[in-house]
């Protein structure tokens, strides 16, 4: 139990052809605030991604996560080495075990790039073979449709909408869309995203 424990706090590096992801730090934050800056997805009232003076204390937040055992965080790199964005594994269960992928930006100079499918690829990669995982979820606002779509084109399944589950950055009450997919799936999944990669080769 104690090397499974191990392996559910420890951030590891994750490389690929079109991402890096590695360990977030304090250090990346005058990156992220030039990848949130660019294409102002901050402006978005229906997501969380922190404006560009806000980010420093959005690293924070997430490595508090980390520290208690809930996150593992990463910064995102390109193809070039240039740090293009964030993502996140949260709400870690190892008992089940599962856990959820998101709190993701990139600049938007990156996206519709084959960037964020190796990101999701590494990351489930991770999940199911490296710790095991039962299941993997996602969840999003119901009216943030290019994340919606971007999650089921990863191979996820919709499981349902919780309505009323949370709330906006703006305060408004969120309903919130849940996708996962399940260990069983994973092999069909990672031929897809396989398959997308290479039409970005």
């Amino acid at each position: 139990m104690h090397d499974i424990d191990a392996r559910w706090r420890e951030v590891p590096t994750l490389r690929g052809r079109h991402a890096v992801l590695e360990p977030l730090t304090p250090e990346h934050a005058d990156a992220l605030a030039d990848a949130s800056a660019d294409g102002a997805l901050h402006e978005a009232w229906y997501t969380n991604v922190p404006a560009p003076a806000d980010v420093a204390a959005y690293i924070d937040k997430a490595l508090a996560a980390q520290a208690r055992g809930e996150a593992l965080a990463f910064a995102v790199r390109d193809a070039c080495g240039e740090v293009i964005g964030s993502t996140r594994c949260y709400d870690l269960e190892p008992s089940v075990p599962n856990l959820k992928i998101g709190y993701t930006f990139y600049a938007a100079r990156a996206q519709r790039t084959g960037l964020n499918t190796e990101a999701k690829r590494l990351l489930l990669g991770h999940a199911f073979e490296v710790l095991g995982c039962a299941s993997v979820s996602f969840e999003t606002s119901w009216f943030n449709h290019a994340s919606r779509n971007a999650i089921t084109r990863l191979g996820a399944k919709q499981d349902g909408v919780l309505r009323h589950h949370k709330r906006h950055a703006d305060g408004s009450l969120r309903d919130t869309v849940v996708f996962s997919i399940l260990d069983a799936e994973w092999p069909a999944v990672r031929r897809h995203l396989h398959a997308l990669l290479e039409r970005h080769a």
